[in-house]
């Protein structure tokens, strides 16, 4: 299969999987499901879940039986644009061509349906947990999985840097502080992604602190690349990037460097198995939307 095509059937089946997590669910609190829909189902690239599911199979090929995880990530970073989005955060109108969540439904709403859909994320893994694992090493390493995505998603990841990012105009900003949240805000949930993925495969020590550094480097790629694309646009709301401290010709180079640590990560593996990886990471650090 193709990787652009590969990149089609994965995102085909975490769309219909999701499309599914609240069919026929209904009842008095039948306007939060529409709400968490609303933005659940508006289109996103599914980097993560897909990132999650083909490190997974590096280690194992049976990995979409793991699909559960994926839907959980992404639920968990479909939460974390909703309360982006609202107005005592980022307050913004708009989301990916559409009205912010709670344009539609109300700030109210909005802040529960994130909430909700960062609840249910935890359910979807721990009845997988509870559910699917026949050996004490499935339930340790369904936990462990588990575990990690909550550390990487919370005040020690991705909420931690969404702090710094908000109270980016009232500190004195640093590039050390920068690196931070970068690491927090960004790659944290990529390496939720890339950890659990080695973890749930089956893994060793050695592969989850590789797939570790992989997300790591990864995530902070991926966002250098947002400040270029975002250069223009930044620059009329002051906000502080890596192009404060950095010229565009060092981000470049910032950008390739982190890509070739990440690449070099994925050479220690066959390279049928690492192909689509290498592949996405050129993809993400090159793109122009």
């Amino acid at each position: 299969m193709q990787f652009e095509e590969e990149i089609k059937y994965l995102k085909e089946i975490i769309d219909s999987e999701l499309m599914d997590l609240f069919k026929d669910k209904t009842g008095y609190q039948d306007k939060i499901f529409e709400s968490m829909n609303y933005s659940l189902l508006s289109g996103g690239k599914r980097i993560r879940p897909i990132l999650m599911l083909k490190v997974c199979q590096i280690f194992d090929d049976n990995y979409l039986r793991f699909t559960p995880y994926a839907l959980a990530i992404e639920m968990i970073h479909t939460y974390s644009l909703i309360h982006d989005d609202l107005p005592a955060m980022d307050d913004d109108d708009f989301r990916r061509g559409r009205l912010t969540n709670h344009k539609v439904y109300g700030e109210a709403m909005a802040i529960l349906s994130g909430d909700g859909l960062l609840n249910y994320a935890f359910e979807t893994m721990s009845n997988y947990a509870l559910n699917n694992s026949e050996t004490i090493d499935d339930y340790r390493r369904n936990i462990w999985a588990i575990k990690e995505i909550a550390d990487f998603s919370g005040v020690f990841g991705m909420i931690g840097g969404q702090v710094v990012d908000l109270l980016s105009n009232e500190i004195d900003m640093e590039q050390e502080k920068l690196r931070f949240m970068y690491e927090c805000k960004t790659s944290a949930l990529i390496q939720a992604s890339t950890v659990s993925g080695a973890i749930l495969g089956g893994g060793n020590e050695l592969d989850v602190k590789r797939m570790r550094d992989f997300g790591l480097y990864l995530g902070l790629a991926y966002q250098i690349r947002d400040d270029l694309l975002d250069i223009y646009k930044d620059k009329e709301i002051n906000k502080v990037t890596y192009l404060t401290f950095n010229n565009i010709e060092k981000a470049n180079e910032e950008i390739m460097r982190l890509s070739n640590k990440a690449i070099e990560i994925l050479d220690y593996y066959d390279d049928d198995k690492v192909k689509f990886l290498k592949n996405l990471t050129n993809k993400l650090i090159n793109r122009s939307y």
